[in-house]
Formats: structure tokens, sequence, C-alpha cells
């Protein structure tokens, strides 16, 4: 039997705890592998039994979880152990990773009325705006945050967009040392003046997160209420002509029935705007509000899901073994925090919390690095050579780097790789100078896909909430993971910060 911390494993089978739907409850869950998929079951005293898919593919559940990195946590936590997991956050001293891209909500408000949204001024009945001053605090307390800094920002809502002052609080993000800030938008006021971009990126804006969910029309009626692609393009086209290149994130919230048909040609619109769009994050749709089991087992959709849709819509061009859990990287943030003497981020949330690949565009075919470059072997590499600077000390570091740069050149698969690709050297780029500029090349050449599954009451597992890297800053000075925030802590926050009551 194999142990991971706060996992018991038997093959598939693992005791956890969860939250129940209906009280919220803290409770027992284990997660076993049913008929081929991984499937979460719980039982409430007060209000019964519950289960649900946890990972569609049992299979690759496994692959996935033999990458597992478990972090540290912080070492200044914002809130004590009073009420337990997951009521402390904050974040909490039983909190095991670092913030790796902070949510700060500037607004709930929003230009559009989408049925599927996590929050929304018109529908909560009132308006949460924190101040400049009060978000400026926020910034603060994120890059307070060690034994690192917080590296990145996401300015969402609502629609952050709608509010002016949204330059100066990106200008104040870049003062204080941010390197990526991004804004989670729908682009409706960025169609409709192109002049706001400008503004924004010489603010220091590094990209936008683009709400994108098809290339037709039927997926924007059922998601949005109304057709809201050409709008999208036109966001494309603003930024194009802005000169303001590979800056674009392609967001999909994922649904099944409403555009689960749709992620092949997602990819291949991304794949030909590659000069503007740097890539794709899917996000399978998280149920926030209480649904009946029968619209939860028909809507859901899951990782494995979304990799399956991606190797028949694709034409197997881009395949499930193509895509790697975000912890696998792990052994690459210890390697480079050991050449570096100084911490980097380290992605250590759940091995089921996402996944991503890096795709190489060869006139108009999608080739996954993964396909010439030994990417388990490039890992394993990276864990030997932190072992040898560890156990031989500062002396070996040199030859242990020269060691490295040789044995990645080994792995890479000369017959498979494209003829005119660079990323053996743009990865001897990376290690060798170890920046953002570096790492920023390597993306600049591929096209990201990725997904990120964030959690709702029904797939709950506390587990992957004490992992979570993805946080919300709030006014209160806390710091609080994205799934928590958005199923328990989100109407506390809203309603004791909002000021402006709205009619419905």
């Amino acid at each position: 039997m194999d142990m991971v911390e706060g996992w018991i494993w038997v093959d598939v089978k693992m005791k956890t705890r969860s939250l129940c739907p209906e009280c919220l409850a803290v409770i027992g869950a284990e997660v076993i592998e049913e008929h081929g998929r991984a499937v979460i079951k719980k039982d409430c005293p007060r209000d019964g039994h519950f289960e649900d898919v946890y990972w569609e593919n049992a299979e690759f559940f496994r692959r996935v979880m033999s990458f597992d990195s478990c972090g540290a946590g912080v070492d200044n936590p914002n809130t004590d152990e009073k009420k337990g997991c997951p009521y402390d956050c904050g974040l909490c001293p039983n909190h095991k990773s670092t913030t790796i891209l902070a949510n700060i909500d500037i607004t709930n408000r929003c230009n559009q009325r989408c049925p599927i949204c996590f929050a929304n001024a018109a529908v909560m009945g009132y308006v949460y705006e924190p101040s400049k001053e009060q978000i400026f605090r926020m910034m603060e307390n994120l890059r307070n945050e060690k034994p690192m800094p917080c590296p990145a920002i996401q300015f969402s809502g609502g629609e952050p967009t709608v509010r002016d002052d949204l330059p100066d609080l990106i200008r104040y993000a870049k003062e204080l040392g941010f390197p990526h800030i991004q804004v989670a938008t729908n682009g409706v006021r960025l169609a409709r003046e192109p002049g706001l971009i400008r503004s924004l990126f010489d603010a220091g804006l590094t990209t936008i997160y683009l709400q994108f969910d098809g290339i037709t029309e039927r997926p924007y009626l059922e998601a949005r209420g109304y057709n809201a692609l050409p709008l999208k393009l036109k966001v494309i086209e603003n930024i194009r002509a802005a000169g303001i290149m590979d800056s674009v994130v392609l967001v999909p919230t994922l649904v099944r029935g409403v555009n689960d048909d749709q992620i092949g040609d997602i990819i291949r619109y991304a794949a030909d705007n590659a000069d503007v769009v740097r890539g794709v994050n899917v996000k399978p749709v998280a149920f926030t509000g209480r649904v009946d089991k029968r619209e939860l087992s028909e809507k859901r959709i899951t990782i494995p899901d979304f990799v399956n849709l991606v190797e028949e819509q694709t034409g197997g061009q881009i395949l499930s073994d193509d895509f790697y859990p975000v912890p696998s990287v792990s052994t690459v943030s210890h390697l480079l925090s050991l050449l570096k003497d100084a911490p980097v981020p380290l992605p250590s949330c759940h091995p089921a919390c996402g996944v991503a690949t890096l795709v190489y565009i060869d006139k108009g075919t999608l080739i996954p690095i993964t396909r010439f470059i030994d990417f388990e072997r490039l890992l394993k590499i990276f864990e030997e050579m932190s072992h040898e600077i560890v156990s031989s000390g500062q002396l070996k570091k040199t030859i242990a780097f020269g060691k490295l740069l040789k044995d990645i050149l080994n792995i890479v698969d000369l017959k498979k790789m494209p003829k005119d690709s660079i990323m053996p050297k743009l990865l001897v780029n990376f290690l060798k100078h170890r920046n953002r500029d570096a790492l920023a090349a390597i993306f600049r050449h591929t096209l990201f896909l990725g997904s990120m599954h964030f959690q709702d009451l029904y797939n709950f597992d506390i587990e992957r909430v004490q992992r979570c890297v993805i946080h919300y800053a709030t006014p209160d000075g806390r710091i609080i993971p994205f799934c928590t925030y958005n199923t328990i802590h989100r109407a506390q926050v809203e309603r004791k910060f909002s000021k402006i009551p709205i009619s419905v």
C-alpha cells in the first residue's frame, strides 16, 4: 500500500473528508473505483447519502496521481485553527501550498447576464465593489506572503472592465512587482472600445483571460443568453490591431450538451491565431447551486472527458497521454530553487485539480512537445540533478548543471521533432538563465492547452482544498482557496463588504 499524506490508497480507494451539499457539515468521504470511474461517496448523518463522479477515467486518475508533489505551505498564515478546514481559510496553518495565482474580485457588477456565473450583482441583489485603497491593501498582502510573494494576479468579477479605475489597479500591481498580471473578462468593452486595450497594457497588463465558449452561435445562446461570438472575434482583431502579440488565453466553460462538441474547433482557432492567442484553458462547469441527482449525473463533465474530447476532435493529433497534471513540473521548481538559491513558485496543487500540455504548431499540424521530448525522462533528470546538488553541496552545482544540459539534448527525438523546432535550445536557455523571459520564450513558440476543474459541494475534497494554489484575496486580509471561496465564503465576504444595494 502506497501512502500519500491525507490519503489511503488501495488501488483507487481513498479516504478523505468532504462537505454535505445540504447542511455544509464536514463529513467523511471515500473515492473508489466503480465501472472504470473514480467516484466520491459520502454520508451525512442528517441529510443522507451523496455520490458523484470524481474522475471519469480511473486509469487516467492513477496515472496523474503518480506525479503527486506536496508543498510545505506558507510561513506567515493569516488565520488560526479554530473551526477546522475548510472554515479557517485565510490562509490557515493547515494549508500546504503557497499562492501561485491570486484572484481579486474588483466588482460583482457585469455587462452580461449569464446563466452560468459565480458572481452576479443582479442575482445577488447587492453590489460588492472594494475601494481602490482596499484592493491596494489586498495586493500588498499577497506580495507579503512567505516564503515567497505571490507571483501572479488576476482581476476578476463580475466583469472587471466595468470599473474605470482598472488601469490604476494594474499599474499598482506592476509597482508591487507582480511578474504576471491578467484580467478575466467577457470582452464586451474590449470589443467596443479598442482604446481600452492599449490603456490596460500600457499600465502593465500581461494577459487577457478571455471567456470563449465556442466558434459557433449556439454555445453562447445557451451559456450567455445571446450570441457573443462576434464580440469575442472582435476582441482578437482589436488586440492584433494594437500590436499586442501573444497576450490572450481563451477560457471556455465546458458544459455537456452545450459546447462539448466545440473543443477541437476552439483549439484550431487558437492555433490559427497563435500570434495573439497563447493558450486555451478549459474549465469544466462547477455546480455552485443545488441540483438534483439526475441533473448532476447528466451534466457532470470531468478532466478525463476533456482530454478525450481533445483526442477525438483533433483526429488524434493530441492524445490524452500528452497531458500531465500540474504538480508534475514541481521537480522543475525544486531544481530551479537550488540553482537560484532562492524559493520559486511551487505548483503543488492536487494532481486531480488540473492537467496541461504544450503543443508545437507546424504548418497547421498540432504536435505536442511530448512527441519529440521524453517528458517523463526530463522530469527524472531534474529530480536526479536536485538530489546530486543537495548531497554534494555548492561545489557540485556547476558540474551538475553542465551534466543537466547534456542530458536534456539526449532526450530529444530528432526524427519526430519538426525540422524548424528550436525547443531544445529554448529549454537549455531557460535552465541557463532561469528567468521569466526565458520561460516566456518557450510559451511563445508553443500553444498551451490545459484544464482546471474547480470543485463544488458534490465533488468537494478537503485534501484538494488544502493543496490549492489559486486563491482569492479579500478586504478583511484573508487569502482563501478558490473552491472554498466559491462554495462557502463568497456570500459572507460580499455581504460584509457590500455597500450599494440594488433592485433585482
